[in-house]
């Protein structure tokens, strides 16, 4: 019997056991975060990898697809609750389009940098466009809009790995760089908001450098991630779909233009506060599900078939953010 034949009650209750387990190993996660101070992404990841060998038990495959992908897709949808175009005016055009430029050029030098070590330019989007725009979220976004048969489940849980441990250096190593070049507060914020990869490691380095510098790296970092959709359409627009393919499709997914649609709305200002931070925080738990069920689902033996070789490009990608990040700062930001 086909889905569409499928009795609706029948086809929600294939959802639960899948759902379920998500949802249990996403709650012990988050215990361990929060009582440990360790990234909330990384536990997931690790608590959903444990669990691996429940990818195996045919009853839980729905769940875990549902939740890898269209609570995944929700999840980004949500994300656009954090922009305002207030908040990025507030930049200035120099620093504007000095972000715009280090998420190009970053974005590029994953794919670059994927390709020169043998891997495809797909697999290269997914780790620049990580570094470049918001971390683990941008990569759960970017691997929706590639699909498996372009990023597997397997290269987005080495990327997610990848980013989480190069987060937390960031966030460790960043703030100390900037005192070293002897960058004000303001520029402190900027080299930070434009380069450290998830969102709360940015707000952690930049708070931690001084108050004004937090602020200066808080509205950075929503720059960034407001050019989650601009990215995600080059993407979709450069990098084939199928082998030997020179373009792809131009229709954007569903969820590239709710975030733009809902983006807009809150610029707007009619969002109330109270609704944006609940929206700011299901985003939050909907795509630590979908970390969760990723990690669940992931071939562990194409995790190693490659050794540390596809973190290279993440590491490329995270350089060259640093570096035109501290350039900016130093001489565009005053």
């Amino acid at each position: 019997m086909s889905d569409a034949a499928t009795p609706l009650p029948a086809r929600l209750r294939a959802h639960i056991p899948g759902l379920a387990v998500t949802l249990l190993a996403t709650l012990a996660a988050a215990y361990v975060s929060d009582h440990y101070g360790a990234p909330l992404t990384l536990m997931c990841l690790l608590f959903g990898l444990a669990l691996n060998f429940l990818s195996a038990d045919p009853r839980l495959a729905v769940g875990l697809a549902f939740a890898s992908r269209t609570l995944l897709r929700w999840g980004i949808v949500l994300v656009a609750a954090r922009v305002t175009l207030t908040q990025i005016a507030q930049l200035g055009p120099v620093a504007l389009l000095a972000v715009v430029a280090i998420v190009a050029v970053t974005l590029a030098t994953g794919v670059l940098a994927a390709r020169a070590l043998g891997f495809t330019a797909a697999f290269g989007a997914l780790c620049g466009g990580a570094v470049a725009i918001c971390g683990a979220s941008a990569a759960m976004a970017f691997a929706s809009l590639l699909g498996e048969r372009r990023a597997s489940q397997a290269q987005l849980t080495l990327v997610l790995v990848g980013i989480s441990a190069m987060s937390a250096v960031a966030m460790t190593l960043y703030p100390v760089l900037a005192h070293h070049f002897g960058l004000s507060e303001t520029q402190a914020g900027f080299m930070l908001g434009a380069s450290i990869h998830d969102v709360a490691q940015t707000l952690g380095a930049g708070y931690a450098f001084s108050q004004i510098a937090g602020q200066t790296a808080t509205i950075v970092k929503l720059a960034r991630v407001a050019l989650l959709a601009p990215a995600m359409m080059a993407v979709a627009v450069f990098i084939p779909r199928e082998p030997g393919a020179k373009i792809a499709e131009h229709v954007l997914p569903w969820f590239v233009i709710g975030f733009f649609g809902l983006a807009a709305v809150n610029s707007l200002g009619v969002i109330p506060a109270a609704a944006a931070d609940v929206s700011v925080k299901a985003s939050t738990w909907l795509l630590a599900c979908a970390v969760t069920a990723t990690g669940i689902r992931s071939q562990m033996q194409a995790l190693t078939q490659e050794g540390p070789r596809p973190l290279l490009a993440i590491v490329a990608a995270t350089l060259a953010a640093l570096a035109l990040s501290a350039l900016a700062a130093a001489f565009l930001i005053r």
